[in-house]
């Protein structure tokens, strides 16, 4: 998907643009552990937790589609795939650091 047709159909609202991108609470664990580089399906699955094979495949594709995530496949039997942030989901380092940050505050303030 190129990225002009993203761009086209992302809502005007700066927060919902987010929102639709990341909102899942899959999403956001899938960024996370790509941060640290690439990683093969069983990795994420294992990386992510609770999530169903299914889940975790259709998460993948929507967040390829929208541009967040490279896959590499290679010719080889078991079939071996790779998945990588590019460049647009390496640039939600920051609020994934806020949201750790965050919650880092929320655990002191409710430990007082």
């Amino acid at each position: 998907m190129s990225e002009e047709k993203i761009v086209k159909e992302l809502p005007a609202c700066p927060v919902e643009t987010t929102l639709m991108l990341i909102g899942d609470k899959w999403k956001v664990l899938i960024l996370r552990d790509l941060l640290s580089g690439t990683k093969r399906f069983g990795e994420l699955k294992k990386s992510v937790g609770n999530v169903s094979q299914k889940v975790l495949t259709a998460q993948l594709r929507d967040m390829e589609n929208n541009g967040l995530i490279s896959r590499k496949v290679y010719a080889e039997v078991p079939p071996k795939v790779e998945y990588t942030l590019t460049e647009l989901g390496e640039s939600l380092k920051p609020i994934l650091d806020a949201m750790q940050n965050w919650r880092e505050g929320f655990k002191a303030l409710n430990h007082k």
